[in-house]
């Protein structure tokens, strides 16, 4: 089945150098999509832009005002709630520096039509890369990935992954009420509920390119808690296999 209807979520917080280039590139790139940014009342001004771009193409993109910075997974989670209560049969998570290319999009969408329920745009996967990290970033990114494969015994490459798509069924099985995890643990823990619930979890290859403008928002404390979370579902229990 074609994917129809998909709906992109791109969370901002000080994003203004980069949104209205990734906005362009989403619309270029698939122009059947519809796309909502999600800003956390950016001080830079990231959500007057947003709502300019919305004007000029009111069909199309869509702005979710939130009242302040609460954390990646909060954003998205409010954007799946938003996402589908419309019905959307198809939610995309991407990020606003550019670090995910929205040419590479359609890679997900295929998986979609593939019969994929949550496909990864993968770093770790072959045909994936990493480009302008510093070795720092990639040690942590790889090791953290390696750490959730042993301790929940779910086969993703990258469960970090930010570049991904999910049916509506997915999202609306799992309980996102109680999803509290923030930045790395967020992507995590969706694999983890995915795998749980016995749902298709497919990675394609993506480029991933270090962004260019703008400062990284992960903190020392997104990465304590992957560490003390995980190690708390893995006392829980692996997911069972279906």
């Amino acid at each position: 089945m074609t994917v129809t209807r998909a709906l992109v979520i791109i969370p901002t917080y000080n994003e203004i150098d980069n949104l209205a280039s990734i906005v362009a590139r989403v619309r270029a790139a698939r122009p059947d999509v519809d796309l909502l940014v999600v800003d956390d009342d950016s001080p830079d001004g990231t959500g007057d832009l947003a709502d300019d771009l919305s004007r000029a193409a009111p069909e199309r993109v869509h702005v979710l005002h939130r009242a302040g910075k609460d954390g990646l997974g909060a954003a998205y989670l409010a954007g799946f709630a938003w996402g589908l209560e419309r019905q959307y049969p198809v939610l995309v998570e991407m990020d606003a520096d550019g670090s995910h290319a929205p040419e590479e999009q359609h890679r997900l969408l295929d998986a979609i039509d593939a019969g994929a329920d949550v496909v990864i745009g993968s770093r770790y996967v072959e045909g994936g890369e990493i480009r302008n990290w510093p070795w720092r970033r990639l040690a942590l990114s790889t090791t953290a990935n390696a750490y959730s494969r042993l301790v929940l015994g779910v086969g993703v490459h990258d469960a970090t992954a930010g570049f991904r798509a999910y049916r509506r069924a997915v999202l609306a099985k799992i309980d996102l009420s109680t999803v509290e995890s923030q930045g790395y643990c967020f992507q995590i823990d969706l694999t983890w509920r995915a795998a749980d619930n016995g749902f298709t979890i497919v990675e394609v290859p993506i480029t991933f390119t270090e962004r260019e403008r703008g400062a990284s928002k992960m903190s020392y404390s997104d990465i304590s808690e992957a560490l003390v979370k995980l190690a708390r579902w893995g006392i829980r229990g692996r997911p069972r296999p279906r």
